[in-house]
């Protein structure tokens, strides 16, 4: 069974930084690209950074500077670093596993507000 377990949203004050890691079982961990994608309220999900299986990296623009994706084969985990959060940063995370199909967690919230 497959399994994507996003873990690490919470509420943070503007400039605040929070991690968020998306453990992942079923699957040859190594080979998938793994995303990470957000949806706010009343918006489309859009694609925040993803990082193949050589671990090159690609971010939106609007997290450029801010956000750092990772992973770890050995814990078939991949995180999400964010830091210097914003308020238009507040939205439901999600990773997602990309091989030949493609697999979606149950997301985390992350609010970012005073």
């Amino acid at each position: 069974q497959i399994q994507l377990v996003e873990s690490g949203g919470d509420l943070v004050q503007p400039g605040g930084s929070l991690r968020l890691s998306c453990k992942v079982s079923g699957l040859v961990f190594s080979i998938y690209t793994m995303g990470w994608y957000r949806q706010a309220p009343g918006k489309q999900r859009e694609m925040v950074a993803s990082i193949i299986r050589g671990g090159s990296t690609h971010y939106a623009d609007s997290v450029k500077g801010r956000f750092t994706i990772s992973r770890d084969n050995a814990k078939n985990t991949v995180y999400l670093q964010m830091n210097s959060l914003k308020p238009e940063d507040t939205a439901v995370y999600y990773c997602k596993a990309t091989y030949i199909a493609d697999y979606w967690g149950q997301g985390t919230q992350v609010t970012v507000s005073s």
